[in-house]
């Protein structure tokens, strides 16, 4: 029973974080904004390795910080691959 209940949430968060990818890709932000995000979803994945039901918070908080506006902002002077 157990194992059927993690199947199901590995399922649903999965799902969540295509949904989430496809979302951050057509954002219209400044491209700084979309590898900031795109790098919390990559450790919300890396996380949901360890610990699904926290990362199906995560990708959840993420998702409604998008919805509501509230996005990284760019660091000045920082390019987006990181350099400077």
């Amino acid at each position: 029973m157990e194992r059927d209940g993690q199947l199901e949430l590995y399922d649903r968060l999965a799902a969540r974080l295509k949904e989430a990818h496809a979302r951050v890709r057509t954002l219209q932000v400044p491209e700084g904004v979309r590898v900031a995000l795109t790098r919390k979803l990559l450790v919300i994945t890396a996380a949901s390795k360890h610990d699904l039901a926290d990362a199906a918070r995560r990708v959840d908080r993420l998702m409604t910080d998008i919805d509501e506006g509230r996005l990284p902002e760019e660091q000045a002077g920082k390019r987006a691959d990181g350099s400077r």
